[in-house]
């Protein structure tokens, strides 16, 4: 079998902006301790000022020590205050005088060619209140010109990056841009992974994969969908490892850095944890690449040898790893499967795709009664997959989960348990039996979460169910799960509102 490649094709990088305590000597050097590849720098306070009478030698000493290192580097210029003490990123490239904005673009490039950087990144600005959109696509037209015609001088590529609230705010608008000068060449696109989950209509995906060819410049961040607010890994919505994905789908070699300007506080400990998180979301993209390759073969091989699918079922751990899918939140893999119980169950989808609803029930019943607890998880979750792919699904093979799922729901193994109350049984499973499975995994400890629309299928009856269970264990002397008051329907917790009565 083919395996993944053990690194990313581009560099992962660290933004100066979230260092803004230490030197920038420190800065580097720490960089480079802790793994980067790259530097993503910011120009002007308090790392490299652009209007220094000294700048030509401290860009000769600051490209021999980023080439002792081995950085890559790419030039930022999202300094707030450097060109106006009292007003954040003024004057912007769409306001009414931007002269000092293009000068300072122009110094950039200068800086870039010095320091034989990637690209040099720049952004719209804010259109000012009253002006047109016509007068804001002219001003910025004719301004990007200029520093195209500096950048292509000195052979410095330029990157546009689009941000939440600003007039160039989506990948669209930057190709729109582009489009109207021309589709020159040495302009190209920024993305950073958290604007998308709050702009982008095509999320993190969509943006890159319209940038395509054209990305020359990633930053790598999380973020809420409701808050243009950088935070760290983990934090918020951003899905990484489907954003390194991408960027290995569309072959960037490029520079993908690490954007936290609001984080200097912590800035050691955060480009650690940063590394770290990469790491980890780099090491999904691989397996799941493994598991992909695996399904492929196996696919073809069942389609070739129907007899090879009990044989080819049971060897998916071997093949893709039993690592849990969501380790930092369920590192058992009780709550939502491991590796082989996804590729297991994503088989048996795909292997729908070219069985008759019949053959389809007698597959799914042979290998849930042929199979170890790891293949019975495995048939549960395919099950629950058809449940989501195929709201509709044929009566033979309703029947055959329904009896799956009741099995399960009879045993005191927790895996099986939890992949029994999935998709398939918030859509299948009848509300007796359904609030049954709910209360099981409570009894055993499960978490909740395990369960699939809990919130659109709990009812009064489930309320009451659990607070006569919680009722009972306080009698007990016994501690009453915090997972109880998911189901009371009031807003006191189950162990406030029990005691106070």
């Amino acid at each position: 079998m083919t395996t993944a490649p053990s690194a990313p094709p581009f560099s992962i990088g660290y933004g100066t902006n979230g260092f803004t305590d230490h030197p920038l000597p420190e800065v580097l050097e720490l960089l480079h301790e802790f793994g980067y590849g790259a530097v993503a720098m910011t120009l002007g306070h308090p790392h490299l000022d652009p209007f220094a009478p000294d700048l030509e030698a401290r860009l000769s000493t600051l490209r021999s020590r980023l080439e002792e290192l081995d950085l890559r580097v790419v030039i930022e210029t999202g300094t707030r205050f450097l060109l106006n003490p009292r007003e954040k990123h003024r004057p912007a490239l769409v306001d009414e005088e931007a002269a000092v904005r293009v000068d300072f673009l122009h110094r950039a490039v200068d800086i870039a060619a010095a320091l034989n950087a990637e690209c040099v990144s720049f952004f719209s600005g804010i259109l000012p209140l009253g002006t047109s959109p016509e007068t804001g696509w002219h001003r910025l037209e004719t301004r990007v010109a200029q520093v195209l015609g500096h950048a292509s001088e000195k052979g410095v590529l330029l990157a546009l990056e689009p941000e939440p609230g600003m007039f160039v705010e989506t990948v669209a608008d930057a190709l729109e841009l582009r489009s109207r000068l021309g589709d020159p060449e040495g302009l190209r696109l920024t993305v950073d992974i958290g604007h998308c989950v709050v702009v982008e209509p095509g999320g993190v995906r969509g943006a890159l994969m319209d940038a395509g060819p054209l990305l020359a410049n990633v930053q790598l961040d999380d973020m809420r969908s409701v808050a243009h607010e950088h935070l760290p890994f983990g934090e918020g919505e951003v899905d990484v490892p489907l954003a390194l994905a991408t960027l290995t789908e569309l072959d960037y070699r490029g520079v993908a850095a690490v954007e936290l300007p609001r984080h200097s506080f912590d800035a050691p400990g955060l480009a650690v944890r940063s590394m770290a998180a990469l790491q980890s979301a780099w090491q999904d993209v691989q397996a799941e690449r493994v598991a992909e390759q695996w399904l492929q073969q196996a696919v073809a091989r069942i389609a070739a040898d129907p007899a090879a699918l009990p044989a080819v079922f049971a060897a998916a751990g071997r093949s893709v790893g039993r690592s849990p899918l969501h380790p930092a939140t369920d590192p058992t893999a009780v709550l939502h499967g491991n590796r082989s119980d996804y590729a297991r169950g994503e088989l048996l989808r795909r292997l729908a795709g070219f069985l008759s609803p019949g053959q389809l029930a007698e597959t799914l019943l042979s290998l849930y009664s042929g199979g170890d607890s790891a293949e019975r998880r495995g048939v549960l979750r395919g099950l629950g997959s058809l449940a989501i792919h195929e709201p509709d699904l044929p009566a033979p093979v309703v029947a055959a989960g329904l009896q799956m799922t009741a099995e399960a729901l009879r045993t005191n193994e927790t895996g099986l348990v939890a992949a029994a109350a999935g998709p398939f049984a918030a859509a299948h499973l009848d509300q007796h039996n359904w609030r049954h499975a709910v209360l099981k995994l409570i009894f055993m400890g499960v978490s909740l979460a395990a369960v699939t629309d809990l919130n659109d299928r709990a009812d009064d009856e489930l309320a009451r169910m659990a607070a006569d269970f919680a009722a009972e264990r306080q009698a007990a002397g016994r501690p009453v799960p915090d997972d109880v008051g998911l189901l009371l329907r009031t807003e006191a917790s189950p162990t406030t509102s029990l005691k106070e009565s």
